[in-house]
């Protein structure tokens, strides 16, 4: 099998690629291999160990790379793009030297803004791919993640955003803070994670005496541990959509993730009226790519759902 190009997300902890055709994806594959592991050498290495059996001696295939390998830390800088702009550009994909004569590597690029100052990288390709299903959308793109972004698009270009840490503080919360011991184990409980939600929009100033109780309720009162994470990530979550609350008030909204952390957020916006559209982060990845490259591809099919 010969792929006509193969698509990449890069990110600090995941490695993922996909084989691409005329028809869509035609194998996939990921590793563990992140920007975390690896140093400046090791990047080619670690994609050729995921895609050689898709690699022959004949013409170089096409490998265009989204999000960390674009980093100052990642194979090849591939320098930010300010707003506004197009999410993606064809032109402004950056050309890396791979020492393997069997593959052709491009990077895209990161955006940007100077006040306030952020920046993303990966997300620019899932917003590509969302618009492409989107048609003429002016509204807010949602991507939540270990760093959230709220995205205000208009007339097919990104206009602001704004970017939380609301993935990465559950991460340590739950796996490095004096909570983690209550938080082990399995479930969900959706009502105590809308009630935190709404306790976190409502008292955000009260947010480290919330995230306490939670170590004294299990320890006197035996709170479940289901109970606990749904409340964890209720307050943090509670306390985003308080700072992004411009972005999502009277806007239409459009939530870019994996099924489950989509519905955490989409349940959250529905308590507050809004009804936001999902489209899976993946296809939206693949269909970023393939715009970005110029490519038509079945990656991203259906129109989505409301939550």
């Amino acid at each position: 099998m010969r792929p006509d190009w193969i698509a990449v997300d890069w990110g600090t902890s995941r490695l993922r690629a996909w084989a691409m055709g005329a028809e869509g994806v035609l194998a996939e594959a990921q590793s563990a291999e992140g920007m975390a592991r690896l140093d400046e050498g090791g990047f080619e290495i670690a994609l050729l160990r995921l895609i050689w059996p898709w690699l022959d001696e004949g013409q170089a295939v096409p490998v265009v790379i989204c999000g960390m390998a674009g980093a100052r830390r990642g194979w090849h800088e591939a320098p930010y793009r300010m707003l506004p702009c197009a999410p993606v550009d064809p032109q402004s994909l950056v050309p890396v030297a791979a020492e393997d004569a069997r593959i052709s590597v491009r990077i895209v690029p990161g955006l940007a803004q100077s006040r306030p100052a952020d920046v993303m990288r990966g997300e620019e390709t899932q917003i590509a791919g969302a618009l492409a299903v989107l048609g003429d959308f002016d509204g807010v793109i949602c991507l939540p993640g270990t760093h959230s972004k709220w995205v205000q698009v208009s007339a097919s270009e990104v206009v602001s955003f704004r970017s939380f840490l609301t993935g990465e503080l559950f991460a340590l919360l739950s796996e490095q803070s004096v909570l983690r011991q209550g938080l082990v184990g399995e479930g969900w409980d959706a009502d105590v994670f809308l009630a935190a939600v709404s306790d976190g929009m409502s008292h955000p100033q009260k947010l480290g005496s919330k995230l306490f109780a939670l170590r004294a309720e299990g320890l006197l009162q035996d709170l479940p541990p289901a109970s606990a994470r749904a409340r964890l990530s209720g307050l943090l979550i509670g306390l985003e959509l308080v700072g992004a609350r411009s972005y999502w008030l009277g806007q239409p909204v459009v939530l870019v993730a994996d099924e489950g952390l989509a519905e955490r957020y989409a349940a959250a916006l529905a308590a507050q009226g809004v009804q936001a559209r999902l489209l899976p982060a993946r296809a939206c990845t693949l269909g970023g790519l393939a715009a970005a490259i110029g490519q038509l591809t079945t990656a991203v099919s259906g129109t989505g759902r409301k939550a």
